[in-house]
């Protein structure tokens, strides 16, 4: 595990990093945000991010979110942003401060059910495959308008916004159309629903600089942060 001092020289770059793309998309460096992604490292990985003062740190398996989230006692949101089973619905509800990786109708009904039995509302990212990848969960392109209608009607959900994964690919124009693809969809489904689904969480340490260029809100990073796993 690297240290505090290698983890805010990191995060320092990675900042820089966002800003520099800001600047040439015109974009105000303010409307991204940066997300630290903890999957495999310690605990301590999440503390690193709050104590940098990060709002939240993502994960990728429910159980190993859980179990981080019982050893940090920093204050700090925590995203679910892997592939979610069903089964594991009611935990994610229940430990994760948002689910960004919704992907079906029986997903959407298993949360709002846990979420409602919490008594809580369960802010949720609808995930999007707006590269077509195989390799990738979430919906497809022309099942979002559906996905969103049945996300807006949960009582106990609040959408907001899309999330997607570019496929992995050595042509970096592969990620810019991926996330040109989704900022479409999402403005055509606010225009049409009137949600103003505000969040587009897309773009990793390989590729945020195409996704800020697109529109990202919000960008996961974990290499760039901690290092290789």
């Amino acid at each position: 595990m690297i240290t505090y001092e290698e983890f805010k020289s990191r995060a320092d770059a990675v900042r820089a990093q966002i800003a520099a793309a800001c600047a040439r998309a015109g974009r105000d460096p303010a409307e991204v945000e940066l997300l630290a992604v903890t999957k495999t490292h310690a605990a301590a990985a999440a503390e690193f991010a709050a104590r940098y003062g990060l709002r939240a740190v993502g994960e990728n398996r429910v159980q190993e979110g859980v179990e981080k989230r019982a050893q940090c006692a920093a204050p700090i949101a925590w995203e679910l942003i892997g592939h979610l089973q069903s089964n594991k619905a009611k935990l994610a509800a229940a430990h994760f401060d948002r689910v960004q990786s919704v992907d079906s109708e029986k997903l959407l009904n298993q949360l709002d059910r846990a979420a409602g039995e919490l008594g809580k509302t369960l802010p949720v990212l609808l995930q999007i495959n707006a590269g077509h990848d195989p390799a990738k969960f979430g919906a497809e392109p022309a099942d979002a308008p559906r996905l969103l209608d049945a996300a807006l009607a949960k009582p106990h959900l609040r959408v907001d916004g899309l999330m997607t994964i570019a496929p992995l690919a050595d042509d970096p124009a592969v990620a810019a159309r991926t996330f040109a693809h989704l900022r479409e969809i999402r403005d055509r489904l606010a225009a049409q629903t009137g949600a103003p689904l505000r969040e587009l969480s897309m773009g990793m340490s390989g590729d945020l600089d195409a996704a800020i260029a697109a529109g990202s809100t919000l960008v996961r990073v974990g290499t760039a942060l901690f290092g290789e796993r």
